[in-house]
């Protein structure tokens, strides 16, 4: 319907009012449907446009975004600009099964933008494709606004908060964390140590430790 209405605009002119008649008239034609009120019918018109079909190109079956709900690409459509965006995060909630208002709030939260931009070492540390996927995995900045904590809050306080909303951090975290412990205690050549928080990345079958510092980044916080 959205290619239909996008070529009789093109060949007659077909305006806002246009449209309006016509989810009128399919409302009366078609009582017991729903999906024709004006505004629905220019999404349609909206998605046509994004996603045009033309000779030689894929099928839009084949897309990632033919795979979501309609509600995921009305949000993909109002509140991204490009192709290539609305492409990523569509990929993105078929990988990791986001509901409409997790993919309001990770396109809202930058998190294109913050994915795989950390500071690490794991290329001189990982071997590839390790190496690769675990700097995927990590994002800058990471958001914890849902922890409302003052910019005077220690380090203890940022980790008893982040255990208490541990259902946000994991979705802030992304995909494949799962939590083990906070203040693990691990012993080291007759030595003991305590692990802030430890977690265990599926995809990476490997534990990752996570070690809460307030400040400026250093670079002897990176670690070996």
């Amino acid at each position: 319907m959205g290619s239909d209405i996008l070529q009789c605009q093109a060949e007659q002119g077909w305006g806002s009012k246009v449209i309006e008649r016509l989810a009128k008239d399919l409302s009366q034609a078609f009582p017991d449907l729903k999906g024709f009120s004006a505004r629905n019918i220019k999404y349609m018109r909206a998605f046509a446009e994004a996603w045009p079909i033309t000779s030689g190109s894929p099928s839009i079956v084949q897309q990632p975004v033919a795979q979501i709900p309609w509600g995921h690409n009305l949000v993909l459509l109002s509140k991204l600009k490009t192709s290539e965006q609305r492409l990523w995060y569509a990929r993105k909630t078929i990988e990791h099964g986001w509901s409409r208002n997790v993919l309001v709030h990770q396109i809202e939260s930058g998190l294109m933008q913050r994915e795989g931009r950390a500071i690490s070492n794991f290329d001189q540390n990982l071997p590839n494709p390790q190496s690769e996927l675990a700097q995927a995995t990590l994002k800058d900045p990471y958001i914890f606004d849902f922890l409302s904590l003052g910019s005077e809050a220690h380090e203890r306080d940022i980790e008893q908060a982040l255990t208490r909303h541990i259902t946000q951090f994991l979705l802030e975290l992304g995909a494949g964390f799962a939590f083990v412990g906070r203040q693990v205690e691990l012993n080291v050549g007759g030595d003991d140590f305590y692990l802030d928080l430890l977690f265990y990345h599926l995809k990476l079958r490997c534990y990752v430790v996570v070690e809460l510092k307030t400040g400026d980044f250093k670079p002897e916080h990176a670690g070996h």
